[in-house]
């Protein structure tokens, strides 16, 4: 790796589109490298995500560059995430910097309201490449998101700044990724097409050979190789950042007689999903996102898990007829648990001045509390113990909630009949607790449900984390890889162009005729050189393991 005065190493693993694997490959290049040795770090210059994470110094992080760090074996820091927006709703984001509250944003202010999270980020990335060998950098959204270009400082704009190359991810799983991958990179300027310098296809089922004609293509049209086929891998779950994952949540298996049906309520502004996440890997554990009030009704245990906007959201409820179906759970003494906002829902009052402005409204009265909004942002890692269990948790809320009349204490909460609230987050990660907790659960809805035992859920993370990094060995070309975070992108790029028929902006007078039928012209695909990078790559296409 690169000593002295040089910066240190780094990549920018981009996507074809949200969700295309990006968190995931920067994970498994994470804990791929920390076990070459590295001393590595993720980063995220902006993250869009409710989901996140209190770190050991009380800054607040998202979620994903939380698990990234846990794999690089580094401690998690607000470095690494360094502005993180947690929307309140569609045009207005609660904006967090270096890990601490910030202000809002909203929709129209975003233009001019950016410079200054632009150069904390940029000087986050700074402070990390002095620390650590190297840094893995996962860009937001799509780098062809050519209407957000002017200011970015997450994806090409952070790669041109900081002389990153970039790596394009895409999932062929949803469809069209050739397409995908080279659309991206021809909507680019030129500057930043220099940049990108290698492709990684993301959830491939079958033989890669029957895929090998097509990356063969990809790589004449762009002149960029493709640097590995990672395959899908069942059972690989991350700590989302956004609600698009929960759709994906398949229940774990049945067993008859014993298994416990879990609804999660899919709130509007739902925020740490990733709570159900350790009940969802618990084996005869059946965990489903809904807004059906009769899915709420005859679930064995109900979930209300926090929100951004609790106000707004309870209103919800009421709106779609879940808070009746809470109502007469609740009456009827079957089980329900909220967390965080979930938990403030349930309290008789909610005075907030500070999310919705909405100042008191009426809670679902299902716990002796009151909650009332304060300014200041509550940001822990809090512990406790429950019939003996030890607890951990991690707690980020404005709202405080206070007793009102009698109740049996739950962590930090209460539980009155089979009622049970708390505003700790994380608690179902400690295996003891999560599987006594459930037995009780069990057992106040009358489901024969019992602990299996096998591996516990932090166990469960750590071998994911492994199988990442295992794929990465097995289907990428790492010393390419190893090579572009050294030397960066190779200084030979072709540009590709999109054309339209009889007009070239860039040459202009070429006529049809004297372009290839692929869109760009027969001088850039003359002028193409193979770069130092493309060395010995196999016909074009799926490059072999360094």
């Amino acid at each position: 790796m690169r000593t002295g005065t040089r910066a240190r190493g780094g990549l920018l693993v981009a996507g074809t589109t949200s969700d295309a694997g990006k968190s995931t490959v920067t994970a498994g290049l994470c804990r791929w490298l920390a076990r070459r040795g590295v001393k590595v770090a993720p980063f995220k210059a902006q993250n869009m995500s409710n989901n996140s994470m209190v770190c050991a110094d009380g800054a607040e992080i998202g979620r994903a560059q939380w698990l990234q760090a846990v794999a690089a074996g580094a401690e998690p820091e607000s470095a690494m995430n360094p502005v993180l927006l947690k929307p309140g709703g569609d045009r207005r984001s609660h904006v967090v910097l270096r890990g601490r509250p910030w202000g809002e944003l909203t929709a129209g202010e975003w233009t001019t309201g950016r410079a200054a999270l632009a150069e904390a980020a940029h000087a986050a990335l700074t402070e990390l490449r002095e620390r650590f060998d190297i840094v893995l950098c996962e860009g937001a959204g799509s780098p062809a998101e050519v209407n957000l270009r002017d200011g970015d400082y997450v994806n090409m704009g952070l790669a041109r700044r900081a002389g990153l190359p970039v790596v394009v991810v895409g999932d062929i799983d949803r469809g069209g990724v050739l397409a995908a991958m080279a659309g991206t990179l021809a909507l680019l300027d030129a500057e930043d097409q220099a940049l990108v310098a290698g492709f990684l296809v993301n959830k491939f089922r079958g033989d890669p050979e029957l895929l090998r004609p097509g990356l063969d293509t990809l790589h004449a049209l762009t002149g960029r190789p493709v640097l590995g086929v990672l395959p899908w891998l069942p059972g690989a779950w991350l700590d989302s950042e956004d609600a698009l994952a929960i759709a994906g949540w398949a229940g774990r298996e049945e067993r008859p007689g014993g298994t416990l049906r879990v609804a999660a309520v899919r709130l509007p502004r739902v925020s740490n999903a990733t709570d159900l996440d350790p009940l969802a890997a618990e084996p005869g554990v059946s965990v489903t996102f809904t807004a059906d009030p009769d899915t709420v009704a005859a679930a064995d245990l109900v979930v209300l898990p926090g929100s951004r906007s609790t106000v707004r959201d309870l209103a919800w409820l009421r709106r779609h007829g879940i808070a009746a179906a809470i109502a007469e759970r609740a009456a009827a003494g079957r089980p329900v648990l909220g967390v965080c906002g979930g938990y403030q829902m349930l309290a008789g009052t909610i005075h907030d001045d500070v999310e919705s402005g909405d100042g008191t409204v009426t809670g679902l009265g299902r716990l002796p509390t009151a909650v009332r909004f304060r300014r200041e942002k509550t940001l822990g890692r809090p512990s406790g113990t429950w019939r003996g269990h030890p607890v951990t948790g991690y707690e980020i809320h404005h709202g405080v909630a206070e007793a009102t009349g009698t109740a049996e204490p739950f962590l930090d909460g209460y539980r009155r009949g089979a009622v049970w609230g708390t505003m700790w987050h994380g608690v179902f990660e400690n295996d003891d607790f999560r599987r006594a907790w459930l037995t009780e659960v069990a057992g106040q809805a009358g489901v024969a449900w019992r602990p299996a035992g096998g591996p516990g859920f932090g166990t469960l993370r750590e071998a994911m984390l492994d199988r990442l990094a295992d794929a990465i060995e097995q289907h990428v070309d790492t010393a390419a890889l190893l090579d572009l975070i050294d030397r960066g992108a190779p200084p030979d790029l072709p540009a590709v162009r999109l054309t339209t028929a009889g007009n070239n902006p860039a040459r202009p007078g070429v006529g049809r005729d004297e372009r290839t039928a692929t869109g760009h012209d027969r001088a850039t695909t003359a002028e193409h050189r193979p770069s130092a990078s493309e060395e010995g790559a196999q016909a074009g296409g799926v490059r072999p393991k360094g």
